[in-house]
């Protein structure tokens, strides 16, 4: 068998888009004599020296995704005076999209995995939500960078799914006269806590209209004035117990009330 052919992968974030490019091609010949050896992370030009340095002993090409431009053409040139041939995989497409759109590329090394990243603290906060929604699982309640609190019908549920998106993660405890408030609730910092409340009458119509998609009477208790002013009252008393902020939602749309909690956050951290 011949001499291998190496391909080196050289990337200044971790190399995924190169590798699948380089295999991607390299199943295109009918051979089994390539060899793919790949760098991540190249942040200075000592470290393209000794890989061209190595690449110069043998049979090989360069494939490569580096974004800063001074690490790039630094590359090129020695990759020309070692006689290796070097090709830039992103540089092409870069250049299109700015001659084509009029606009310049960021240059900075691993934004795609940070974008990854982002995706999947996402999915992770929206698995928290789920699984910390209604008063679940208590336990939730010192994991949550945001817990919300208050009786039936005031947003608790999509307000979770909102900040979610958000990669907040959320608990959520229902309010109820006959149920004591997890005492976990007194274990955190209030500034955490946010209690929603909302008016009565808005309150009695909401729950009424949910009664009738349930196909239930909306005379039952639970859309009876009585029960809801009972209700607020003993949330509001606990409220005002833990000490946290409250929020009335209700005329105010899931994005506006979740825009009111990243405000009261950011102060708090302030």
């Amino acid at each position: 068998m011949g001499k291998s052919m190496v391909t080196y992968v050289l990337s200044d974030s971790i190399g995924e888009t190169a590798e699948e490019v380089a295999e991607a091609v390299m199943s295109q010949f009918d051979s089994n004599n390539f060899e793919m050896r790949r760098f991540p992370y190249i942040t200075d030009k000592a470290q393209i020296e000794e890989i061209l340095e190595e690449a110069k002993q043998e049979k090989s090409i360069i494939l490569f995704t580096i974004v800063v431009e001074e690490l790039r053409n630094f590359l090129m040139e020695k990759s020309k005076e070692y006689n290796i041939k070097a090709v830039d995989i992103m540089e092409p497409i870069l250049n299109a999209i700015e001659k084509s759109f009029n606009i310049k590329p960021k240059r900075e090394p691993g934004l795609i995995r940070k974008l990854d990243e982002n995706y999947f603290q996402k999915v992770a906060a929206v698995e928290f939500a789920v699984k910390y929604d209604d008063g679940k699982d208590a336990r939730g309640i010192k994991r949550a960078d945001i817990v919300l609190i208050g009786v039936s019908r005031t947003s608790k549920t999509p307000l979770s799914m909102y900040l979610a998106h958000k990669n907040m993660k959320v608990a959520n405890i229902p309010l109820l006269p006959e149920v004591k408030a997890p005492k976990e609730l007194y274990e955190i910092d209030p500034k955490k806590i946010i209690g929603l409340t909302a008016n009565p009458i808005k309150l009695n119509e909401i729950r009424q209209e949910r009664l009738k998609a349930l196909g239930l009477s909306n005379t039952a208790s639970y859309a009876s004035m009585d029960r809801i002013l009972r209700e607020i009252e003993y949330a509001d008393e606990l409220m005002e117990d833990l000490g946290c902020k409250t929020i009335d939602v209700s005329n105010k749309a899931v994005e506006e009330t979740a825009g009111l909690i990243l405000e009261i956050l950011r102060e708090n951290n302030n």
